[in-house]
């Protein structure tokens, strides 16, 4: 995290340099997209597809992966949600891949997931097209309450993650409204599902609770959701599916309930 973290200052200095803040906040101001994820869920479970082309725990997952191209499968899938990796040096991203997604995915909002530290990073997802952004509290810690006024104030929604208790009370008392269940641990970077079964009861009541990181299977939505998740964030599995569209309806299992009309 610490490497991350210090890539990620290194290239926001560098982007400072470039685009000073006013013209970033200009830019924000006149992106006039303001795309809802709540009206997006219904009433089954949402998944939030997430184009991401490496990560520090695997390599390259798909290094020439398109992201417009994989947006667009997304949205044709049933994606509630459509979440752009913006960090180039541990995940292969950019904020190009923001702009793209963006550009491509009609009515579905787009999250742009990265490690936001200030004010800069909130108007620049603002001005590349974001409607969401992911603020982690293990990083942000009592700044938290802080990026989510400043996210307010640009339109955006924030999805404020959390992996224990004593970061639940954070989010929570920051006011968060969208709050994501990060399954792996950011230290170590392994996966433990126990961690949504334990955090899910604990979420503000009229929170929308997402379960991030390790989910791979119907099976596996079906369960958190009876626990009370109201989406999912998917990433690593849909893009090794081979294809993202099918990879989508699968996890919703609209396959399933096809192949039952036909059957009865």
């Amino acid at each position: 995290m610490d490497r991350i973290l210090a890539g990620v200052r290194l290239d926001l200095v560098s982007r400072k340099m470039a685009f000073p803040l006013d013209a970033v906040v200009e830019s924000a101001r006149r992106n006039g997209k303001n795309r809802d994820i709540r009206g997006r869920l219904g009433d089954g479970p949402g998944i939030i597809a997430e184009i991401k082309r490496a990560s520090p725990s695997r390599g390259w997952i798909c290094k020439d992966l398109d992201a417009a191209e994989t947006a667009s499968e997304y949205v044709a899938g049933g994606a509630c949600a459509v979440s752009v990796l913006t960090e180039s040096r541990f995940f292969g991203g950019s904020l190009a891949d923001l702009s793209a997604a963006s550009r491509v995915s009609g009515d579905v909002p787009v999250l742009r997931k990265d490690f936001l530290l200030d004010e800069y990073m909130v108007a620049e997802s603002r001005a590349n097209g974001a409607d969401l952004i992911l603020l982690i509290v293990a990083v942000l810690r009592r700044d938290t309450g802080r990026m989510v006024r400043l996210a307010s104030e640009y339109g955006l929604e924030p999805l404020v993650e959390v992996r224990n208790e004593s970061e639940m009370d954070i989010a929570a008392e920051a006011g968060a409204t969208l709050i994501g269940i990060n399954n792996r641990d950011l230290a170590t970077l392994r996966v433990d599902l126990s961690t949504s079964e334990r955090l899910l009861p604990k979420a503000p009541r009229r929170a929308i609770k997402v379960v991030e990181s390790g989910i791979s299977s119907r099976d596996e939505v079906r369960r958190f959701r009876d626990l009370g998740a109201d989406a999912f964030l998917v990433g690593e599995a849909l893009v090794r599916s081979g294809s993202f569209a099918e990879g989508v309806r699968s996890l919703l299992g609209v396959e399933n309930r096809r192949r039952s009309g036909m059957e009865g």
